[in-house]
């Protein structure tokens, strides 16, 4: 007989080994993935893995491989500018010039050029993100992991100013936190339903309101990857002593040197800062970013407020 502590250990068990196998094909995005190599990664059986990866992402690991190594090479081409077209086939490890440019027009339904230079009249042609995924796309949207105007439809501002001084680079200690995915990607109401899940059980343990130190981990990009394809963890801060059953897991947001911006104000000014980030400031730093996915610590309850108070945060390394 399965008792219910044995259960929730069991689905941890599943949630961590399936994070591993995440974690072991974006690491790999840039050679052949084959079934056994992601199975073998997260110690599962080849024959059942597949089936439930399937049933854990809600799609196959091989159209899950495609999906992401197409939305990376679409960051690569937007933000990483000054890395050459040929470089970035070279990076992500196809075989030809051409052949990328097929996979990536045939995704997107625009060609590597026109992604690079949104402002040109490019004709595009219904891609696999519009005709599998229901994802409309515009090269003059890409912009960092997490915004919410994307959401909303309402336009960003192009106009977009940053300096230096504004960033600020800290060293920071390790935290564990607990954290709780959205099931909805970055679905607003699944993202504040999430968040309220989790706020009621850090003050269940004794950690009131005004004392939980609140992050959101965002690994994807919305302008590219759809909506509800898209992964966001809310995490608070806990003791490491703290007992967490599922469906809450314990992750550690890394030690490390950051590129911290705090932003006050609308989603607009957010979402500027963001792309600013990684289209200005980035280039000019000497640093790039860590594989650690984009943070956001939240100070205010935008529902409450009507303003929003965060710092993005941003693993960085140096500039190889």
């Amino acid at each position: 007989m399965s008792y219910p502590s044995e259960a929730m250990t069991m689905h941890n068990r599943y949630k961590e080994r399936m994070a591993v196998a995440l974690g072991f094909i974006e690491a790999n995005l840039d050679k052949p993935l084959s079934l056994q190599a992601v199975a073998s990664a997260c110690h599962f059986s080849a024959f059942h893995f597949h089936r439930l990866f399937s049933a854990w992402m809600g799609e196959t690991l091989n159209d899950y491989i495609a999906r992401r190594r197409l939305e990376r090479a679409i960051n690569l081409l937007a933000y990483r500018r000054e890395q050459s077209i040929t470089d970035i086939v070279h990076e992500l490890g196809f075989s030809s010039s051409a052949n990328f440019a097929r996979a990536v027009k045939a995704f997107s339904g625009f060609s590597p050029s026109a992604i690079r230079e949104p402002d040109e009249e490019h004709k595009s042609k219904i891609g696999k993100l519009l005709s599998k995924y229901g994802k409309a796309f515009s090269p003059a949207d890409l912009y960092p992991a997490c915004t919410r105007s994307a959401l909303t439809g309402e336009l960003i501002t192009r106009d977009i100013t940053m300096h230096s001084n504004k960033v600020e680079i800290r060293q920071l200690a390790a935290q564990q936190v607990c954290t709780l995915r959205t099931p909805g990607g970055y679905e607003q109401q699944s993202i504040f339903d999430t968040w309220d899940r989790l706020i009621a059980w850090a003050s269940a343990q004794g950690i009131a309101p005004a004392q939980q130190a609140r992050y959101a981990l965002c690994y994807d990009n919305p302008a590219v990857t759809p909506v509800d394809k898209c992964r966001y963890e809310a995490a608070v801060v806990i003791n490491p002593a703290m007992e967490v059953n599922a469906p809450f897991s314990i992750s550690t947001l890394p030690a490390g040197k950051y590129a911290v911006l705090r932003i006050k104000g609308s989603d607009e000014q957010l979402n500027n800062a963001r792309l600013a980030l990684y289209t200005e400031w980035f280039p000019a730093s000497g640093f790039e970013p860590d594989h650690f996915p984009l943070l956001e610590r939240y100070h205010n309850d935008v529902r409450e407020d009507g303003f929003i108070d965060v710092e993005i945060h941003i693993k960085l390394k140096n500039l190889s």
